[in-house]
């Protein structure tokens, strides 16, 4: 038994770091209970900021810049963090802080879709919602990528990954199978301006697709994606996104 608490004080730094830094945050918080070292060397800002700016890297600030209560820029870091003991307190509360904005978000959608239908006006607003807060991919993942929550919900995570912080493909599909949403459908319709031929306009046109996020995160559908991205401007008149018949989920928080 000595000779095992020996060993681990014993370990090297950059060995307990890669073991440290390859745990999920749940996984290292167990870790740092097994004995003191592992307890000292969980709760270490090295640790810590190393976590914060993999889920956050567009916030990449030093500790320095934290510890300084005059720097009023960064939309008042500085002073949160000052008020803290280290990088492990402000990633816990940078993590509440996201849950409880993704929570106004969905409840913003859910709201826009008393019948499980979303004009793209509102679809745009949630998502220009997420830029303002800087969500991360591993927010989405945790926030909007969850199977208890609705499918439109799951999109406007997806369209954020992939338009915004530009999440390579692969990885947003590993993620959407990782959370066991890629098979889930979604019904986007659009109408366009009828065209005009020999000085008479035809009626409006309506398309209508029903599709996959896994195959939207593919790129099988680009006609989709840029009719969603772009919303009602020009000769769109509309667009409607909606959860297919019998294939919802119920708004849960």
């Amino acid at each position: 038994m000595n000779q095992l608490v020996w060993t681990v004080s014993s370990l090297p730094e950059d060995i307990a770091f890669k073991i440290a830094s390859l745990l999920q945050v749940s996984d290292l918080c167990s870790l740092g209970s097994c004995s003191r070292f592992w307890r000292e060397f969980c709760a270490s800002d090295s640790i810590w900021i190393f976590l914060f700016r993999e889920r956050w890297p567009s916030m990449v600030f030093s500790k320095a810049h934290f510890l300084n209560v005059d720097d009023r820029s960064s939309d008042g870091a500085g002073e949160q963090f000052s008020s803290t003991k280290g990088w492990r307190t402000f990633y816990i509360n940078r993590h509440i802080e996201m849950a409880n904005r993704a929570a106004i978000i969905a409840k913003f959608v859910k709201q826009c879709s008393p019948s499980e239908s979303l004009e793209a006006g509102d679809y745009l607003k949630a998502i220009e919602d997420l830029c303002s807060i800087e969500m991360g991919f591993m927010d989405v993942q945790m926030f909007l990528f969850a199977s208890k929550h609705n499918v439109l919900l799951n999109l406007i995570g997806l369209h954020y990954s992939i338009f915004f912080l530009g999440v390579p493909a692969e990885y947003v599909i590993e993620a959407l199978w990782s959370c066991q949403i890629s098979e889930r459908q979604v019904c986007v319709r659009w109408w366009k301006l009828g065209r005009w031929i020999h000085g008479f306009r035809l009626r409006d046109e309506s398309h209508t697709r029903m599709i996959s996020l896994g195959d939207l995160a593919m790129a099988k559908e680009g006609e989709v994606f840029g009719v969603l991205h772009r919303g009602a401007i020009h000769e769109v008149l509309r667009v409607q996104i909606s959860v297919p018949v019998h294939r919802h989920t119920p708004w849960t928080f």
